[in-house]
């Protein structure tokens, strides 16, 4: 099989290994954080499937397509900025750039090209709204977001607001205008995301503290702020998941899950801030903010598919 050098150019070819073609692709791909950006895509496909847009199947493949490839291109810019903070970080320290498998030039040359693309192909193929947005998240992520992590702890919500957008994305592709059904799909995103963040945030506070990041389970070693701080918004999302059904987008189909899945979701952020170890807790609190997402909206959609 062909190989050819790692692409840190300031490592002596004499001691660095080759790599096969196979392995670089792979290490390209995994710049664009593919988890990440696959849970970016999903809730972009399902505000467009919320809208019941008239172009159906082909107007979600561009939806999905063009918000995967922005989110890829995203997420790699981001870890160009923070080569230095990831090398610090026991989690992070083996990615492509800090180990020196990929050079930051090429790195960024990747990640624009990957968000222009993505930008681009949303803007040809579905809207200019849809493209508008996701350029706006591109830029919120890699310009504010990402420095900001540096220096406060508002960063969790500006983090936040930049991924809450990719609904919003899918939803005006297929509307062609922001409506209150695609505001609530955000602001469900948005209060989502802050339980779901500090959980992590409390898994690898050492590694938050070890790089100085400003992080509330860094600020507050106990983790009473940051699981008061979920509690809050997990109480604040509950609210927001039952809107659609009071304002007529949804039915009992939606609503009745949206009830079960937010008292238990609050029920873990009560469990993270009672508990005096809070490891378990904040574990599964992760857990069940992964479970709970994809479930509410896919409760949406079928709703909104079935009686709408």
């Amino acid at each position: 099989m062909k190989t050819i050098p790692f692409e840190n150019s300031e490592c002596s070819p004499a001691l660095v290994p080759a790599i096969t073609r196979r392995r670089l692709f792979g290490l390209y791909l995994e710049l664009t954080k593919p988890r990440l950006s696959m849970l970016t895509t999903i809730t972009a496909l399902l505000g467009y499937l919320a809208a019941r847009s008239a172009a159906g199947w082909p107007g979600a493949f561009h939806v999905g397509l063009g918000t995967a490839l922005a989110a890829g291109g995203a997420a790699a810019i981001n870890q160009v900025l923070e080569r230095d903070t990831d090398a610090g970080m026991n989690r992070t320290m083996e990615r492509p750039l800090p180990t020196g498998m990929i050079s930051p030039g090429k790195a960024l040359i990747w990640g624009i090209a990957l968000s222009a693309a993505g930008v681009g192909h949303l803007l040809f193929w579905n809207n200019l709204l849809s493209g508008l947005i996701a350029a706006s998240t591109v830029l919120l992520y890699v310009a504010v977001y990402t420095p900001l992590k540096r220096i406060s702890k508002v960063s969790l919500e500006v983090g936040a607001v930049a991924g809450a957008l990719p609904p919003l994305i899918g939803w005006t592709a297929a509307e062609n205008s922001i409506s209150a059904l695609g505001l609530i799909l955000f602001a469900i995103l948005f209060a989502w995301q802050i339980p779901h963040f500090l959980a992590i945030a409390w898994m690898y506070r050492k590694d938050y503290a070890a790089v100085s990041f400003p992080m509330l389970t860094v600020i507050d070693p106990s983790g009473k702020r940051a699981a008061r701080h979920a509690f809050l918004y997990c109480a604040l999302l509950l609210l927001i998941s039952t809107l659609p059904y009071f304002l007529g987008f949804s039915t009992l189909l939606y609503f009745v899950p949206a009830l079960l899945l937010g008292a238990d979701f609050l029920r873990k952020t009560i469990a993270f801030m009672r508990e005096k170890d809070r490891d378990p807790a904040a574990r599964k609190l992760f857990f069940a903010s992964l479970l709970y997402l994809p479930l509410l909206l896919g409760f949406l959609v079928v709703d909104r598919y079935l009686f709408f």
